[in-house]
């Protein structure tokens, strides 16, 4: 029977992973049956982890693939000491970033040297290491230190062995397929239990768990998702069974997206559409000046004598509200609770750059500090803010935590990906690559907009996205080369 499984698993008879997998399963077995016995359950759980670490040992790929299709499927777990995991997607990653790291120091020789000279790389690597130098001179080292160890692996996982492994036609659709149906899984999950409940915007947040943190996660994840879905009923023939489940599969996340009741997401929906004619049209230059000028004449009009009062909501007003069109309502006024507490935390956010503009305070120490800068007058019902979140403004974020250097070194490799990206979707000649382009391209600005409300860049499900766009775009301009240079 062993053999069978192993020689279905692609493993030649009397081959010496033949008897290291019939060990494993051997043992697997058998601590199943201890655990059982024992009512110990975490020992049922060490036979999956054998074979993860015998499959990256065998062949990494399907450990990548698999860490895909448990993206979506993730969960958080806070643990002893203030920490916190994503289960079981965090654990995959450290194990692949193993994998990376020995598969470099073992074919360095075979390095596409382009892949590390293009700008884009470039770019991300000198985002790195301004965030170990912040690290350096941290508020809170070891807060900091955890910080760059994260963005070390998502980085390493997401962005170099995505760029890897995702190549041909074949690897896109290997990882849209991998992504999609887990993502499938959860929606429906979600839908089945709201629904149930008359799809109430009152307890939107409850249904979410345990697979998103909230209801925001959750529509963005699926909003960002939806160019992938598009371009990919392209990859199959009209009113084939396979086109059609893409389309009801497109249908029904608008339909989620529409119940999750949130507004960054709508926005998103819209703003997909733009960023396609933007890029067809050659017009990301212009986009990208014009939107830098409304920000400077925002935020110069705030800065000028003591206009940003004007925005502090009254504390009464400011609130909860149980019904959506009351939402929209109050966001409208500055009276919703949520879009104020973001002022409030805003506020704080620049008297903190103000007192530590070069190097900030250290990565992921905004919450630990934020609380003595923040002004009375914008207070709000959560201010207390007992689930730690942190600036809901990526931007803002990076200014606290790495400084101005650090946060016009993030904006500069945003920008440099969506100026790229136009070039390289002009430069691809139209087809599944070019396809690949757009909804890279699609994705990664989409998640540039949210952030300017969220910093939800860090977590998994969406950070993860962000960074392999990038790998994909670089590769989809490498390949075109190649075909130039044929």
């Amino acid at each position: 029977m062993l053999h069978r499984i192993s020689t279905l698993l692609g493993i030649p008879r009397d081959h010496p992973q033949q008897w290291l997998f019939g060990g494993l399963a051997v043992l697997g077995v058998l601590l199943i049956w201890l655990g059982i016995g024992l009512q110990t359950w975490w020992l049922l759980g060490v036979p999956f982890v054998l074979a993860v670490l015998w499959l990256a040992a065998v062949d990494f790929r399907k450990v990548f693939f698999l860490m895909i299709a448990c993206l979506p499927l993730s969960m958080e777990q806070e643990l002893p000491g203030g920490l916190a995991t994503d289960l079981p997607s965090e654990q995959l990653m450290w194990v692949l970033t193993l994998c990376g790291v020995g598969w470099l120091l073992q074919n360095w020789r075979s390095v596409d040297v382009r892949f590390i000279r293009h700008p884009l790389s470039l770019a991300l690597l000198l985002h790195l290491c301004w965030i170990m130098i912040t690290v350096v001179t941290s508020q809170d080292i070891f807060v900091s230190f955890k910080y760059l160890l994260a963005k070390g692996w998502y980085v390493i996982v997401f962005y170099g062995l995505a760029a890897h492994l995702l190549n041909t036609e074949r690897d896109f659709k290997a990882f849209f397929w991998w992504f999609l149906l887990p993502l499938l899984f959860v929606v429906l999950t979600v839908f089945v239990r709201h629904a149930a409940i008359n799809f109430s915007f009152q307890d939107v947040a409850y249904v979410m768990g345990p697979f998103f943190r909230n209801h925001v996660m959750y529509a963005c994840l699926l909003a960002i998702f939806l160019p992938f879905i598009w371009y990919a009923t392209y990859w199959y023939k009209r009113w084939s069974g396979t086109w059609w489940l893409l389309v009801i599969s497109i249908a029904f996340l608008l339909v989620a997206i529409n119940f999750a009741y949130t507004r960054a997401a709508y926005v998103a929906l819209a703003a997909a559409v733009g960023i396609y004619w933007i890029m067809r049209w050659r017009m990301m230059k212009m986009v990208l000046l014009g939107f830098s000028v409304v920000m400077g004449i925002f935020i110069s009009f705030v800065g000028t004598r003591d206009n940003w009062l004007e925005f502090a909501p009254d504390y009464e007003r400011a609130i909860t509200h149980t019904r959506f069109d009351n939402l929209l309502e109050a966001t409208t006024k500055l009276e919703d609770i949520s879009t104020m507490e973001r002022v409030y935390r805003w506020v704080a956010a620049t008297y903190m750059i103000k007192e530590k503009p070069v190097t900030g305070f250290g990565p992921g120490n905004f919450y630990f500090f934020y609380e003595k800068y923040t002004v009375s007058s914008f207070k709000t019902y959560v201010s207390d803010n007992p689930e730690r979140s942190g600036i809901h403004n990526y931007y803002l974020m990076t200014a606290v935590e790495q400084g101005l250097p650090g946060m016009v070194i993030f904006i500069i490799f945003s920008v440099l990906v969506m100026l790229y990206g136009e070039r390289i979707y002009h430069r691809t000649p139209p087809g599944w690559q070019r396809r690949m382009v757009t909804a890279s391209v699609m994705c990664f600005i989409l998640i540039d907009l949210l952030m300017l409300m969220n910093d939800f860049v860090e977590t998994d499900k969406i950070g993860s996205l962000f960074f392999m766009s990038v790998a994909m775009l670089v590769n989809l301009d490498l390949n075109g080369r190649r075909e130039e240079g044929a």
